[in-house]
């Protein structure tokens, strides 16, 4: 039985008699109070896992992995309180591929990591000479995260960062600290002390962790805007950066679909996590020749999805995590209606409600240059755009300055392949959308960032590679 096996228990493990307020993005509740750090507590937190860093190293590569499995047992047995929180902070139901997907992917992504062969390998040996790489620890990483998969995103950073032998710091999402405190306290139930540490707070807190000295790796997964400054308060100490920055993924259906078949997958592309997902398809392309049919099928799926308070068991889409993000969906669709497209379903946000829901909406008929398709949205709101020609889609796929994920949803598999050749993306799933897997390498292009994570590329991304010749 896990000491966090109850809500209250674990609520109360992390929460702080002062400090900021956290409330439920659906009804507007105080959830509770996070603590609000500050520089000075980041700089101690820093020094810590500096302390704590050569004995973990130390340890070696199969006790350390020893204990990401023991982490991912003790974030099984605080599964439901885990979810519930999550559920309460940032708003997502706990059905669907929401809250529970959402902690069950945190310990299938520790085993993952854990179960993965060692990088290290013999480049040259001729009888004569024998080079081998080693892969060996940078030091101490820090880690910055978003509010739209705020536990998920957390283990994607620390888990290679500890397989390798760092240790980490964490800064959370302000919108979203709980849930990842929460998650911390349960991996440290575990973990020796200052190997895993986490700082909560505003910004300030944020830009003493990137511009600390005492870092020797970030890693930070958020907007473009945001990544851009990264990099520069990194220059001073040459600490290596991974950014998964910011996308407004493509979708390309090519005319020889069954849309029937594909409109469920065609939706949960679009729409997982209430659309706030950086590689969600944010733009879809459709020939006109199937045109109709495919917006007929999308409508009748999206009519079929509950959306209202995630601890309400039927529903599997949530509010907004916050207003600021409402408002850019509100803004943009007001954009495409102004543009003269049609609204197919949703559309009307009820101003007067608590909580910051959106419908799931889908726009058809819209102009390729519109607000809307150049601008990502990230909410539940799908242009859906008419081509021509498939190069004609390809074009208006790759026109925009970002690529982190696109698709193509084909019957011909090999056409498919052709079309996602020409395709500028990080990745390109053929009839999927945003399927990550934790031994498949991840990462953008252009403007959605560079490095990436997962499988054994992501673990050489939090290690220096060590020639030893002779």
């Amino acid at each position: 039985m896990s000491q966090f096996d109850t809500y209250d228990s674990l609520l109360n493990s992390i929460v702080a008699e002062s400090g900021d307020e956290v409330k439920n993005p659906a009804t507007g509740e105080v959830v509770g109070i996070a603590p609000a750090g500050t520089p000075e507590d980041m700089e101690q937190a820093i020094a810590r896992a500096r302390d704590a860093q050569k004995d973990w190293a130390k340890l070696g590569e199969e006790k350390r992995n020893e204990l990401l499995l023991a982490a991912a047992d003790a974030i099984e047995a605080a599964a439901e309180p885990l979810a519930e929180l999550l559920s309460r902070e940032q708003g997502k139901p706990l059905n669907g591929p929401n809250a529970r997907f959402e902690v069950g992917a945190c310990s299938a992504w520790l085993r993952a990591t854990a179960s993965f062969e060692s990088p290290d390998h013999t480049v040259v040996e001729d009888g004569e000479t024998t080079a081998k790489v080693f892969y060996r620890p940078l030091g101490v990483v820090g880690a910055i995260g978003p509010w739209n998969w705020p536990m998920m995103i957390s283990v994607w950073q620390l888990a290679p960062a500890l397989r390798m032998g760092n240790t980490v710091v964490m800064k959370p999402s302000e919108y979203t600290p709980l849930s990842v405190l929460a998650l911390v306290k349960v991996i440290n139930s575990v973990l020796p002390e200052g190997v895993l540490n986490i700082v909560t707070g505003d910004g300030k807190v944020g830009a003493a962790l990137s511009t600390s000295q005492g870092i020797d790796k970030l890693m930070f997964t958020g907007s473009t805007e945001t990544g851009r400054k990264i990099v520069e308060s990194t220059a001073a100490s040459l600490a290596r950066v991974t950014l998964e920055l910011g996308g407004n993924d493509a979708g390309i259906v090519l005319d020889d679909v069954n849309a029937k078949e594909i409109a469920e997958g065609l939706f949960w592309g679009a729409f997982i996590n209430t659309g706030q997902t950086c590689a969600a398809m944010k733009r879809l392309y459709v020939p006109e020749s199937i045109y109709d049919e495919v917006v007929d099928a999308l409508v009748e799926v999206a009519k079929n999805m509950p959306m209202g308070v995630g601890l309400e068991e039927e529903n599997v889409l949530g509010p907004l995590q916050n207003k600021q993000q409402f408002d850019i969906v509100d803004k943009l669709v007001k954009a495409a209606k102004d543009g003269g497209a049609r609204v197919l379903v949703g559309g009307e946000p009820d101003y007067d409600q608590p909580g910051y829901f959106f419908p799931t909406t889908l726009v058809a008929d819209i102009d390729n240059d519109n607000p809307l398709v150049a601008e990502e949205q990230f909410g539940p709101a799908l242009p859906i755009i008419k081509y021509s020609t498939v190069d004609e889609a390809i074009e208006m796929a790759n026109s925009l300055d970002v690529g982190l994920g696109s698709s193509v949803w084909s019957a011909d598999r090999e056409r498919a392949l052709e079309v996602a050749s020409q395709l500028e993306a990080g990745t390109t799933w053929i009839n999927a959308h945003g399927n990550v897997d934790p031994r498949i390498p991840f990462g953008g292009t252009k403007n959605s960032g560079y490095g990436v994570e997962f499988g054994v590329e992501g673990l050489k991304g939090l290690a220096y590679p060590h020639v030893v010749n002779g």
